[in-house]
């Protein structure tokens, strides 16, 4: 069979087919080290810092020697290229069989490392024998030649155990001029140069093959190659010695484990060609990015071993992850990794087609230093701080930022091709849409390009459904971000019990610092989802949520945890609290004005039950179980009690997995809600953004720190009562009647339903004073405790009816602001600046939840009593209502005709 250009399949195949098994000998003899190594290593007594030069050396020369032969390739032909360096590597791995000191085996592998360069020739010599709707497939199937380290960590130590290192080497080498020699006999110049050699065309200089190298694109996808394959090529040289003396495994069970790595790292990836082919490259390079941050977190906890000194005796366990969980998790990171590997390729011959030499050159040397520099960065983290998954923690750090740069740069482009010819976008399968204009566009996988609420015939046909099955899966997420931030408010209350030894004040630093960082976060978290979108954020911030909640779960088991530690761990709860910011403003894009009282009332009311719900369940868990022997032992409390307080951590595990898949399947991205950080900032001049932070501190402030600071206080101040049983009923209150009463706000007005509000939280708080006055006369703890229900109740009612005033606020301000816009463009704006001013509202308001616990601890050190900062409270609500009256409510002011239906927040409708 022969196409248009006279090529014919079978030629096509016979070069793939060549290629890929020459660069699996390649890759065989550019690792070898990594087994050989150890035997040198033992031999010549080298250190761990010799060690990993050695093995790396031969991964340098490869990486930098990558980008001259890949524009050699380009002008003097792949097949020819390919040939003399497997030659010239071959001579130097035989030399280094007589090698018998440290700088001549050096010298050895420098030239042993241009084998790992014929990478890049071999991209430039596959790529120009295939169209490129099959450059990914082809790419993908002759990068799995990476399947030869998997041959040299199987056969090099049966080789080695049996005859030595040197024979080792010398076999080597023969196989490698062996398939030189091959390969030039079965083989033939690729199309591209015999067309320029029949037409006399000159090759192209090197200074225009490097002409692409300036664009930062190329650099970005040096990155994302410097992890899924430098981290790759990284892992098969240390693997081996991990499995050695981590678990203590001999030679040749850890060339065989570390197969297990390898294998799929190799095999898979002419898969992730055909994915990328099929699916897209971007959509393979997430999926990639999100499984290896799961993998490596896993990995990289130390090993760990508690003892737990209890009646009968010790009781020891270990975190350590075992060696088949080990291998497991490692495979499954190798198979993702050689799915990203071929995904990388995928966009270089689309991207840069004549010069996919030089640019693959440069992207392959970028992704072989990694294989240099990161074994020796982890002989160094482990020389500095004696663990051994530091490793993995470089790892984890290293693919979050190439995520992170990815995630970025896909979004501007978005946003830059909206205004330009679209046609000109690359044609990758995720981008057809573009190039074929009869696909659907309104809803896009994800993406929903169009949408407008607002349109009545758009919402009940379409827009209502989904709307609704984000905001159901956006409120799960939620109440599991509150339950984790609020989880010391009752874990504090059970330390003292099992023998943390803190006081009143440290105790209630540890309930406060996860309002001082959730809110910080806020600030942040408030304009991430127009920049990285609802349905990623949504997830990833979701499974942010595993960090405290088993950092919890280690630190309670061992009463000699430093207190640091726990501060630590207080501050990283705040990762909870950050998401309500971003929750909030991603669910108010997706409901018209007439329901976004109600939507955000539900998504926040009911994300608010997380503090309730935590509250009831963590008094049960720690009592039982759970998790067996997978959660630890239980602690001895002071009465005899036996208790798991780590559950307190653990419980909130496979629930966060759980919403985490549930939100990347389910949640979708607003196209036109995309807006930089600097199109978002202008909420920074509006007056009412920050009027309504002032406002929202007044009442989800309240809420959140109350919350936090509830449990404890009921604690000190009725010791005799066994307050942790009904404390959850309060937030528990504050988060049903938001949820419920959102209504009332769309109905009546969020003006005057925020002002009545803070006149019902003063009565409130006057009553919990007088309750406090007598304390030592019976009944007083439940007028205490309803007074507290009411303070929780209207709590609740203010946080909806505060979130209903922003969007008509901005409506109003935007149309005299912006008179000079459509309606359809004002109507985005106020949008726009809503969800923002939402986001930032609430985290200004977040601080109450480290203000009031606070303020209680330190009234309470220095008055013995709680009531200065009660009285403190009480006039900041009073100050609200005021600022209530005079800027929304009076005749006059901004709502008070919209309110009462005299007039309308403009814009009224928007065109599609």
């Amino acid at each position: 069979m022969q196409d248009q250009v006279g090529v014919r399949s079978g030629q096509r195949h016979r070069a793939l087919g060549m290629s890929t098994a020459g660069f699996a000998i390649c890759f065989a003899i550019w690792t070898i080290f990594s087994i050989i190594g150890i035997q040198i290593k033992a031999d010549l007594g080298l250190s761990d810092a010799e060690f990993g030069l050695l093995v790396g050396t031969p991964i340098l020369t490869g990486s930098l020697s990558r980008i001259f032969l890949g524009i050699w390739a380009d002008q003097y032909g792949g097949r020819l290229v390919f040939t003399v360096i497997m030659l010239v590597a071959a001579a130097a791995t035989f030399l280094l069989s007589w090698a018998t000191s440290y700088p001549v085996m050096m010298i050895a592998a420098l030239g042993i490392g241009l084998v790992g360069g014929n990478f890049a020739v071999g991209i430039s010599y596959v790529s120009k024998w295939y169209p490129q709707d099959q450059q990914g497939t082809a790419l993908g199937i002759f990068g799995t030649g990476n399947v030869g380290a998997a041959l040299t960590t199987l056969i090099a130590p049966m080789v080695l155990v049996a005859y030595g290192w040197t024979t080792v080497v010398q076999v080597w080498a023969a196989v490698l001029a062996g398939a030189a020699i091959i390969f030039w006999l079965a083989t033939e110049d690729d199309p591209g140069i015999k067309a320029r050699r029949e037409s006399g065309e000159k090759p192209r200089s090197t200074l225009q093959q490097l002409e692409p190298l300036k664009n930062q694109q190329v650099w970005r996808f040096s990155l994302y190659y410097f992890f899924v394959f430098g981290a790759f090529v990284a892992l098969v040289l240390w693997l081996p010695k991990y499995l050695i003396d981590v678990y203590g495994v001999d030679l040749k069970t850890a060339g065989l484990l570390a197969a297990g790595f390898s294998i799929p790292a190799s095999l898979f990836r002419a898969y992730g060609g055909r994915l990328a082919d099929q699916y897209g490259a971007r959509k393979v390079m997430y999926v990639t990015f999100s499984v290896a941050l799961v993998c490596l977190f896993m990995l990289s906890y130390p090993q760990t071993d508690y003892v737990i000194y209890g009646t009968k005796g010790p009781i020891a366990f270990s975190t350590s992850m075992g060696l088949v969980p080990f291998v497991v998790t490692t495979f499954i990171l190798g198979f993702f990794m050689s799915l990203g590997s071929a995904a990388v390729y995928k966009h270089i011959p689309v991207y840069y087609p004549d010069n996919v030499g030089s640019v693959g050159g440069l992207v392959g040397m970028i992704g072989g230093l990694g294989g240099f520099v990161l074994p020796i960065a982890f002989g160094a983290m482990l020389d500095v701080t004696g663990i051994w998954t530091s490793c993995f923690i470089l790892l984890f750090a290293l693919v979050g930022v190439a995520f992170a740069w990815m995630h970025v740069a896909v979004r501007q482009m978005e946003q830059q091709a909206a205004g330009k010819e679209l046609s000109q976008l690359p044609a990758f399968p995720e981008m057809q849409h573009v190039h074929k204009p009869e696909v659907d566009r309104e809803t896009r996988g994800n993406v929903l390009n169009v949408w407008n609420p607002e349109d009545e015939t758009f919402w009940t046909e379409q827009g209502a459904k989904i709307a609704r099955r984000n905001l159901w899966i956006s409120i799960p997420c939620l109440l599991l971000a509150f339950a984790v931030w609020m989880v010391w408010s009752v874990v504090i209350a059970k330390l003292p019990v099992i023998g943390f030894n803190y006081s009143t004040d440290q105790l209630f630093w540890l309930a406060a610092l996860p309002g001082l960082s959730g809110a910080t976060l806020r600030i942040f978290y408030s304009f991430m989802v127009p920049i990285f979108g609802g349905r990623l954020w949504t997830t990833l911030t979701t499974l942010s949520l595993l960090i405290p909640a088993f950092g919890i779960g280690y630190a309670v088991q061992n009463p000699d945890t430093p207190y640091f530690i726990f501060l630590v761990l207080s501050l990283l709860c705040g990762l909870g609290g950050g998401n309500f910011a971003s929750s909030m403003a991603n669910i108010s894009f997706f409901f018209p004005k007439s329901q976004k009282g109600n939507a955000l009332g539900l998504n926040a009311g009911l994300g608010n039950l997380g503090v309730s719900v935590m509250q009831f369940l963590i008094p049960v868990v720690i009592t039982v179980g759970v998790f067996g022997v997978l959660g630890g032992g239980p602690q001895i409390a002071q009465t005899g009690e036996e208790l798991w307080l780590q559950n307190a951590g653990f419980i909130w595990v496979p629930f966060i997995l759980l919403s985490s898949v549930l939100a990347w399947l389910g949640m979708n991205d607003i196209a036109s809600a995309k807006a930089s950080f600097a199109e978002q900032a202008v909420i920074f001049q509006r007056k009412h953004n920050w009027i309504m932070c002032f406002l929202y501190t007044g009442t989800f402030g309240s809420f959140i720190g109350y919350s936090a600071g509830f449990p404890l206080l009921s604690k000190i101040a009725f010791p005799e009562v066994d307050s942790l049983k009904y404390v959850f009923l309060g937030p528990l209150i504050g988060a049903a009647s938001r949820a419920a009463t959102g209504w009332i706000a769309d109905k009546w007005g969020g003006g005057r339903v925020t002002f009545w509000t803070f006149l019902l939280m003063v009565i409130a708080v006057l009553g919990v004073l007088y309750f406090l006055g007598i304390k030592d006369q019976p009944g007083a703890f439940w007028g205490f405790f309803a007074m507290f229900m009411l303070l929780f109740l209207a709590t609740g009612i203010g946080n909806a009816s505060t979130f209903q005033m922003i969007p008509v606020i901005m409506r109003k301000e935007v149309t005299r602001l912006m008179p000079g816009l459509p309606a359809n463009e004002q109507l985005r704006n106020a949008d726009k600046e809503s969800a923002a001013i939402i986001g930032f509202t609430s985290a200004i308001a977040a601080y109450g939840a480290f203000f009031i616990p606070k303020a209680y601890g330190s009234s309470i050190d220095m008055t013995g009593a709680p009531n200065a900062a009660l009285w403190g409270f009480m006039i900041f609500y009073v100050i609200c209502a005021v600022v209530t009256w005079f800027y929304y409510t009076r005749r006059g002011s901004l709502l008070h005709d919209i309110e009462r239906g005299v007039k309308d927040a403009a814009p009224v409708h928007a065109t599609a």
